[in-house]
């Protein structure tokens, strides 16, 4: 059901390639991809192409904060849709009603919002879930489901790996024009703000173990290369 999973380039996509690699015979291609909107739209239109002219169901996997008190580090989400600005994109709804069948319970719906910077502040993820009443933020979300829809079907899942009160370091400026993230700049802002980078790397190893759980989960379904609806 699903032929390609794309994830952020670096722990996420090997916390996904551990999760496939345990279900024998699975036939799922996985991506790294660049981190931000501007890397990621660049490598899609150098990269991904082909996969408009196919048969294809896309998901984009990875981390994600939270904007909204009731979902917590560790919580599953799937996007019904993704904001950027105020402009909305629905996932495909097919797709995105097969994932949350096989999750079940495990997986909440929610409402994405992409940004082109990380949100760091929690004053700020409270001001931004009052205006567009997002549960989560990413940094990518919007760009993939731009570039896919209506062509293929597309789909997102994410786990949360900061709540929506306390502060993480900015990492805006670690993330290095390719999207990646560049060690020297990533120290410095931890060793500027160590209880919020303990934090956040409690909450990123706990969310990256489930993260390959749901992809295990989710690769023991039966994939068709047909496209949905």
């Amino acid at each position: 059901m699903i032929n390609t999973i794309l994830v952020p380039q670096g722990a996420e996509y090997q916390a996904v390639y551990r999760g496939l690699n345990l279900v024998q015979g699975c036939q799922t291609q996985v991506m790294a991809v660049p981190m931000g909107m501007e890397s990621l739209k660049k490598f899609l239109q150098q990269n991904c192409k082909y996969l408009q002219k196919q048969s294809q169901s896309v998901l984009l996997m990875g981390l994600c904060g939270s904007l909204n008190q009731h979902y917590g580090i560790g919580d599953i989400v799937l996007y019904q849709d993704c904001i950027y600005q105020e402009n909305s994109q629905n996932c495909h709804s097919q797709l995105t009603e097969y994932i949350h069948n096989k999750l079940g319970d495990q997986v909440s719906l929610v409402k994405g919002l992409t940004c082109d910077r990380v949100i760091s502040l929690a004053t700020e993820k409270s001001s931004l879930h009052q205006k567009f009443a997002a549960d989560v933020v990413d940094m990518e979300g919007f760009t993939f489901l731009n570039f896919f829809l209506p062509q293929v079907s597309a789909a997102i899942v994410r786990v949360v790996s900061d709540d929506s009160h306390h502060d993480i370091p900015d990492l805006t400026t670690a993330i290095g024009n390719d999207g990646s993230l560049q060690p020297v700049p990533l120290a410095k802002q931890f060793i500027r703000q160590p209880l919020a980078a303990f934090r956040l790397i409690r909450g990123s190893l706990t969310a990256l173990k489930i993260l390959e759980t749901t992809a295990y989960n989710l690769a023991t379904s039966h994939i068709s290369s047909h496209r949905l609806g």
